[in-house]
């Protein structure tokens, strides 16, 4: 019984937050509904304007307890300039929190609205969220011969087009590197020695097809690229052998105590702008990322384990920045619930909001 209680104890350590970012999901999308329902007769940029805000006040409650309510260390290195810009990210990917990194960086620059996502095209038919991603700007795509181009650029454009702030999220390997995978891991070294590239060891080899397009279309458009390694503390076993790392359960279980970010921002003019060599300059990027993990996981003297070799700083994030979201996301969501008529809106929202949601990324995304 003492076993079950502690079970049931932990479990609500991430049930709460679970519940209160899923809980509010209905609220969100009605009120976005709206908003895109009027700005339908409105010009494109004040849409993108007002749906970037919102989508703050969203994001802004999950960060609260992404960070605050955890209270995960996060030590940022490199150059991550304090004003936002128009950029695209480039990060290893190893699990779902991946995705909340890129807001705690955009955060720190005053540009939570602005992140959209680059997408495998199975997510777009997520409850809610999969219609939502696509409005906002998220792109979804397929892998290799099945890749739109077209489509990707398309949207793109037409997103520089309203001058919409850009802050586009991109994992290159295209899935998580799963120590627990290890075909999957084989499998992508092999294409590289094929391929002539370097073997990579903490990393998968990337691939350039979304980089490209993303460069290419708005190469006239962005500001910088900023290439991303992320090291979760905490995720080597006893042997020295790398563990997979946290899920958002796990994450919201306080069971990653620092999360390190190295971040380079790299100007447009030094990316070759031809995919062949474009591919070679993003094999070398993951190449130096292959170097810091290996540096950060296996470094033969302790005291160097678990940072990367440049000098971080610890970066909390104020209350202010999230509470005032929370409380208002939360406070707006109970008052709905109150009501009969609230009570039915919101079940409504969840059935319609999914139903006509996947009937719509089924054509348009």
């Amino acid at each position: 019984m003492l076993l079950s209680l502690v079970l049931h104890t932990y479990s609500l350590r991430y049930m709460l937050p679970a519940a209160v970012m899923l809980g509010t999901a209905p609220t969100y999308f009605l009120s976005w509904a709206v908003w895109r329902l009027v700005s339908s007769l409105l010009p494109a940029r004040l849409y993108h304007e007002v749906d970037d805000r919102l989508y703050t006040v969203y994001q802004s409650t999950v960060l609260f307890f992404f960070e605050n309510y955890t209270g995960v260390e996060v030590i940022i290195y490199g150059d991550l300039p304090k004003n936002k810009e128009n950029i695209i990210y480039l990060s290893n990917h190893q699990c779902t929190v991946d995705w909340i990194i890129a807001d705690m960086l955009a955060v720190r620059q005053n540009a939570l609205g602005h992140v959209r996502y680059v997408l495998k095209d199975g997510l777009k038919f997520l409850p809610l969220y999969g219609w939502y991603f696509s409005q906002h700007g998220g792109i979804y795509v397929k892998r290799s011969a099945k890749f739109n181009e077209k489509a990707m650029r398309d949207k793109l454009l037409a997103q520089v087009k309203t001058k919409a702030s850009m802050y586009l999220v991109i994992f290159p390997e295209g899935t998580r590197y799963n120590p627990e995978l290890p075909k999957v891991i084989g499998d992508s070294q092999a294409f590289a020695a094929k391929e002539g590239l370097a073997v990579l060891k903490h990393v998968l080899t990337p691939r350039i097809k979304a980089t490209h397009v993303a460069i290419d279309a708005m190469k006239d458009y962005l500001d910088a690229v900023y290439d991303v390694t992320v090291a979760y503390e905490g995720t080597v076993d006893q042997k020295g052998q790398r563990k997979i790392a946290p899920s958002m359960s796990d994450f919201l279980c306080k069971e990653c105590p620092k999360i390190h970010i190295y971040v380079e921002r790299i100007e447009l003019k030094d990316i070759p702008e031809e995919q062949i060599f474009m591919k070679r300059w993003l094999h070398e990027r993951f190449a130096i990322k292959d170097k810091l993990l290996i540096e950060f996981y296996e470094a033969k003297d302790p005291e160097k384990r678990n940072k990367f070799s440049v000098k971080g700083f610890n970066s909390r994030l104020s209350l202010t920045k999230t509470l005032p979201s929370l409380l208002f996301l939360s406070g707006l969501t109970a008052c709905m619930l109150m009501t009969e008529s609230g009570r039915k809106l919101y079940v409504k929202t969840w059935m319609y909001g999914t139903l006509i949601g996947c009937l719509w990324v089924s054509i348009k995304a």
